[in-house]
Order: C-alpha cells, then structure tokens, then sequence
C-alpha cells in the first residue's frame, strides 16, 4: 500500500511538458529547413514575375496587332523602362493603351512597329528578373506579326 502511495505522488510532483532541450532541438529543426526552402521561394517569386511581366507584354503585342488592322494605320508599342510602362501609339503618338510591370522586371528589346498590312518590325524581347536565378522569357515578334513565347533568353 505504501508503495503505490509513493508512486501517485512521484506522478503528481512532476508536470507535463517539453523540457528546453527539446525545444532548442525543435527550434534548430525548423531553422534548418527554413534556410533551406528560402532561397527555392524568392526564385519561384522571381520566375512568376518574369511570367506576369511577359503576359502583360503579349497582351499588349495582340492589342496592338488588333488595332492596327481595326484603324488601318501603322501602331507601336514602346516599352519605357524608366517607368515601367508599356505604351501603345498611333501614328500622331496619340496613346491608345498603356500597361504598367513590375518594378523588378527588365524588358529587353526595341520597340514594334504593327502595320496595317498584317506585317510587323520583326523583334525579339527578353525579360528578366532583378533576381538572376530567374528562368527569362523570350517575347518574338514576326514579321507576319505572329506574337509567341519561350523561355529562354539570357539577361545581361
């Protein structure tokens, strides 16, 4: 009978819980896979960046390609780095779209030209990333005015 008296109080002296061994143990864990999965997220943020900024680009490449045959006039989409800013223009440089990117990407390439033909300025754009362990895209213009992308490209 004493021993098991002894025994339930034994129990009821020490409380449950994680001791600071164990703690420190789990902390060093967790800060270990951190810094393992931080640099893969800031690429995989960089990569969508470059795909948004490409998007927005093609789009704009279409509209454009549209409104030159829609206005049978020549149009050109300039890109201003300076204010990242994709800007459509008639002839008269009146602005018929304007499309802003992200501040960490960089449009590569000259302006194109959409002639009411169906024809275009010829063109390749890359686009980058501030983050250089981004994939860049490649943005081509034919001269038939065909619009497509790649991935590829390399950023200076």
């Amino acid at each position: 009978m004493t021993t098991a008296l002894s025994n339930s109080s034994y129990n009821n002296n020490h409380s449950a819980g994680f001791t600071l061994i164990e703690l420190m143990v789990t902390i060093a864990v967790l800060a270990i896979i951190v810094s393992i999965a931080a640099p893969n997220v800031s690429t995989q943020l960089a990569n969508q960046r470059v795909k948004a900024t490409t998007t927005t680009l093609e789009n704009a490449l279409k509209e454009a390609k549209a409104e030159s045959l829609i206005r049978r006039q020549e149009i050109e989409v300039s890109i201003d780095d300076d204010d990242y800013k994709i800007e459509i223009e008639d002839n008269s440089s009146t602005s018929i779209a304007s499309y802003t990117y992200n501040t960490k990407s960089v449009i590569d390439g000259d302006d194109v030209e959409f002639k009411p033909n169906k024809t275009a300025d010829e063109e390749t754009l890359t686009i980058c990333d501030s983050n250089t362990n981004a994939s860049p895209r490649l943005v081509k213009v034919s001269k038939l005015g065909q619009v497509s992308v790649s991935i590829g490209g390399s950023c200076s």
